[in-house]
C-alpha cells in the first residue's frame, strides 16, 4: 500500500494574545494606536510621501515599548508566544535567544492594502489584531514553493488546506499570528468602511 507523508512543513501559530504573559486591555491598546498615529507627524509625512494607505509607524518610531507601558506589556506577552512557537518549530538556538527586533502599528482604511512581501532579515514575524471590522481582509499567506511550480496545474478549489497555493487566515480581535519570516504574505484590500488596526513585529536571533 502506498504511503504518504508531508515534508518541509510550514507552520502557522495562532492563539489568543491573553493566553500568554500580561493581560492586554484591548480598548486601551486601540486608543494608544490612534493617539500615536495622531501625534506621529514624521510617520504621517512618510505615509503621504510613499503613497502608503492609512498609517504605519514602521518608518518613524522604533521605541514604542519605551514610550507606552501598554506596548511594554504587549512585548512581554509576545515574547511568551514566540517562545511557545520556537518550541513547536524545534529550533536549536544554541543558548542564544530570539528577541524583538522591531514593532509597529498599522491602521488600514477602507480601500487600503499591503502588497505581498516577506521579512528576510528576521526569524519570526507576526501580527496581533486590535480592530477587525466586519468584512475586513484576512491575512493571505502564499505557498513558498510557488515560484518553482512553473509547469504545475492549479490546485482544485476544494483542495486540503495544506495543499492550497494561498491560505487566508481570518483573525479575530485579540488574536496573535506568528510565522517564519521567509513566508510571503499580504493584506488584501480592506473592503470594510471602518479601519483595520493591527500591531506587527519581527524577532531576530540574538
Amino acid at each position: 500500500m502506498a504511503q504518504m507523508s508531508s515534508l518541509f512543513v510550514t507552520r502557522l501559530y495562532r492563539a489568543a494574545l491573553s493566553e500568554q504573559g500580561p493581560k492586554i486591555d484591548g480598548p486601551e491598546l486601540e486608543a494608544s494606536c490612534y493617539a500615536i498615529a495622531q501625534d506621529d507627524e514624521a510617520g504621517q509625512d512618510w505615509c503621504e510621501e510613499n503613497g502608503y494607505p492609512g498609517y504605519t509607524s514602521y518608518a518613524s518610531l522604533t521605541d514604542l515599548p519605551w514610550r507606552f507601558p501598554i506596548f511594554a506589556d504587549l512585548v512581554k506577552a509576545l515574547d511568551a508566544h514566540v517562545a511557545a512557537f520556537v518550541e513547536d518549530l524545534e529550533f536549536d538556538l544554541d543558548g542564544r535567544a530570539l528577541e524583538l527586533e522591531d514593532i509597529w502599528i498599522n491602521i488600514l482604511p477602507e480601500g487600503g492594502m499591503h502588497s505581498s512581501h516577506l521579512h528576510p532579515h528576521s526569524v519570526i514575524s507576526g501580527t496581533t489584531y486590535v480592530a477587525m471590522p466586519e468584512g475586513t481582509s484576512a491575512l493571505k499567506l502564499e505557498d513558498p514553493r510557488s515560484a518553482r511550480m512553473m509547469a504545475a496545474p492549479p490546485r482544485r478549489k476544494d483542495a486540503r488546506e495544506e495543499l492550497k497555493t494561498f491560505v487566508y487566515a481570518a483573525p479575530q480581535v485579540g488574536d496573535v499570528l506568528l510565522w517564519e519570516s521567509w513566508l510571503r504574505h499580504e493584506v488584501p484590500m480592506n473592503m470594510a468602511e471602518d479601519e483595520r488596526i493591527s500591531v506587527s513585529f519581527n524577532y531576530k536571533w540574538a
